[in-house]
């Protein structure tokens, strides 16, 4: 249930109106704007008796939402969200978040090189993978710990804030002192008790979405996130599984704009995981900033043929300096800046 109060109106009423409802047994969400004020409500609001809301003569009108997620529908947050990461900003009219670096971190001199040349190019965000789910038990697993004292050492020398993938709810307390944007691989969507202490943080967390997820899926899993207090979220399209085997995945291109139309949250794609095909990474690229991503995800190694994680995926640090100069102008296209 949405409750939009009149203009101007002061705020000791709205603490009143918040506070009889929440003797109703629901919890207040206020999102406070320019024009209007908005009470969100959440929880078994069927012993809200809508009559006596409307009462209120501060109260404009009250809205009933459909959709099973709450705190990430835009009914209950009209404006867009922005996430804000070490003075970058993700979402809204923002520049575009461009998130750039390897599968998987190596050893120093791979990943310590791609950050300075990633960011020379004009990535505001380092990538990497320290933890790495594989579908074999056979291949390269990542260097774990090893890898993240690796990444710190890359922001050492770049400045840039660190991008990496979590797997287990054991390493949160490490991942929260040592990463910058917490990553949620597809795999793990819907891993519901990961989801649930990710929440009771307050990292910004990059959520994937899932191999075969719907959007309301994907948007419930942010919810998880969300009702734990946890509101700093971007959502990640990184392609889904369809009947097509010529690519890795299949781009949902749709879901940026569908995800815009239901959430406030911010969408960046991962044209890489997506495609799973190197010479596919910029047309992609160029395409989800035309339909309006807030950003990418896009993995850069310096020896793609000899990586030990989805080299066939990966770009040469030239080629993502090009990529980066054809974004500008679809990105002046539609207002948005790199």
């Amino acid at each position: 249930m949405i409750v939009i109060m009149r203009q101007h109106t002061p705020q000791k009423e709205i603490d009143a109106l918040t506070n009889a409802l929440v003797s109703k047994g629901v919890q207040v969400n206020p999102v406070i704007g320019e024009d209007l004020t908005i009470l969100g409500l959440v929880g078994d609001t069927s012993r809200i008796d809508q009559d006596w809301v409307e009462a209120n003569r501060n109260v404009l009108r009250v809205m009933h939402v459909a959709e099973p997620y709450k705190k990430a529908n835009k009914m209950f947050h009209p404006e867009p969200s922005v996430i804000e990461i070490e003075g970058r900003k993700v979402g809204g009219n923002s520049p575009l978040a461009l998130m750039a670096g390897p599968c998987s971190v190596e050893s120093e001199e791979q990943i310590c090189s791609i950050a300075e040349s990633v960011k020379k190019s004009g990535a505001n965000f380092l990538r990497g993978g320290a933890f790495k789910p594989r579908t074999s038990p056979y291949a390269f697993q990542g260097l774990r710990y090893q890898g993240l004292e690796l990444l710190k050492e890359a922001k050492a020398k770049t400045g840039m804030p660190i991008v990496t993938e979590i797997m287990s709810p054991y390493d949160i307390e490490t991942f929260v002192e040592n990463v910058d944007v917490i990553q949620v691989g597809a795999r793990n969507m819907q891993n519901f008790d990961l989801l649930r202490e990710l929440g009771k943080t307050r990292k910004p967390i990059l959520l994937k979405r899932g191999l075969s997820a719907t959007i309301e899926e994907w948007l419930m899993s942010a919810e998880y996130i969300m009702a734990g207090g946890n509101n700093q979220i971007i959502l990640c399209e990184r392609g889904i599984r369809t009947f097509e085997t010529f690519t890795r995945n299949t781009l949902d291109l749709s879901a940026i704009p569908a995800v815009k139309h239901q959430s406030h949250l911010p969408v960046v794609v991962d044209p890489s995981h997506a495609s799973g095909k190197w010479w596919m990474v910029h047309p992609l690229a160029r395409a989800a900033v035309a339909v309006g991503a807030d950003g990418l995800i896009i993995e850069v190694h310096n020896d793609p043929a000899n990586a030990l994680c989805d080299g066939q995926q990966s770009i040469k640090p030239a080629s993502f300096e090009e990529l980066v100069q054809e974004l500008k102008s679809i990105a002046h296209a539609v207002g948005r800046g790199i």
